[in-house]
């Protein structure tokens, strides 16, 4: 019953913060720890780190940043965010954030093994931690309190039973961060469950003109591949106009929205998305260290607490639309 309140109480704080107004996310990544610090929002209820490894300009992450600077704003706390796609980078912010004692640091973990020794620093101050995003396996042998995230291991599988579905029986998987644990658990999922070949393709998410290309290239020296799983919205709306380059007709899903996203599954141009609800990966953690802060509650009894996934398809895309529109999807 405790935790049942727990849930209930969060859940109406989040509906609360969702209705609030707001602007764009703006930068979403800082270009090195040396960097100043992005404006904190919020105040007197303690003082929360976002370091995350998103690369520049990728607006997924704003997505996250909105929902953690949400979050900051109605509980009067102060958010900063930060991110960096190199992993060592990303390891000095964490401790930059350790050195200057903030009441809780989130974190996500592309790469666990390079930011091991930084978490274990945080932990070691007495920092709460919660992890976001990737690297599950890794958070509770690190000391972190909690997970958010989606299974990366579910979620390909059941992106593998649509496109089964759909008929594909070759797949491409497009990674677009080298050394990201958690896409290549999308692709092993939807390997283990598509019953058919799926080949991995590295592109490069900075580049989209090249991954076009690269995806073009691929179509069009294997006829037999198709389908396209795209991992990131910006890649699938590469892989589209690869698709239409190399006169293909391949199959094209993806995963994580975005407005592009929506109209592309809106035109019949993309199956579908998995929908992996990242405003509530910026959001619940900084309720979630909120809570222990101020009562010692943790949530996820040791387990990950699970945003996805989701499927977004031309059934209910229009549903969504205008959320995803407003950055809060």
């Amino acid at each position: 019953m405790k935790r049942t309140r727990i849930v209930v109480a969060v859940l109406g704080a989040l509906a609360l913060a969702g209705c609030s107004g707001g602007g764009g996310a703006g930068q979403s990544a800082a270009s090195s720890p040396a960097a100043q610090a992005p404006a904190a929002t919020g105040g007197a209820a303690g003082t929360y780190a976002v370091i995350t490894h998103a690369a520049a300009g990728d607006k997924f992450w704003d997505v996250v940043k909105k929902g953690a600077e949400a979050a900051g704003k109605q509980y009067g706390a102060s958010v900063t965010y930060q991110g960096d796609g190199d992993a060592g980078k990303q390891s000095q912010l964490i401790d930059q954030a350790v050195s200057q004692k903030v009441d809780g640091i989130v974190v996500s973990m592309a790469n666990p093994d390079a930011l091991k020794e930084s978490i274990g620093k945080a932990v070691a101050a007495k920092i709460p931690v919660v992890t976001i995003n990737s690297g599950a396996e890794s958070s509770k042998a690190f000391g972190a309190l909690t997970h958010v995230g989606q299974s990366e291991d579910v979620a390909g599988r059941g992106a593998g039973e649509q496109l089964k579905a759909a008929g594909v029986s070759k797949l491409l998987c497009v990674i677009h961060e080298a050394g990201n644990v958690g896409l290549e658990q999308r692709c092993k999922g939807a390997e283990q469950s598509l019953g058919g070949t799926v080949e991995r393709l590295q592109v490069d998410v900075s580049n989209l003109a090249d991954v076009t290309s690269k995806v073009a290239a691929k179509l069009q020296s294997d006829t037999s591949v198709n389908g396209v799983l795209a991992l990131n919205p910006a890649v699938a709306a590469a892989a589209r106009d690869a698709i239409k380059d190399a006169g293909s007709q391949a199959k094209l899903a993806t995963f994580d929205l975005s407005p592009d996203v929506i109209a592309a599954i809106n035109a019949g141009e993309v199956l579908f998305a998995v929908d992996q609800q990242q405003y509530l990966q910026g959001w619940l953690p900084i309720t979630f260290l909120k809570l222990y802060k101020d009562n010692l509650n943790t949530v996820g009894g040791g387990l990950p607490v699970n945003t996805g996934p989701g499927f977004v398809t031309k059934d209910n895309a229009a549903q969504v639309e205008k959320l995803a529109g407003e950055g809060t999807r």
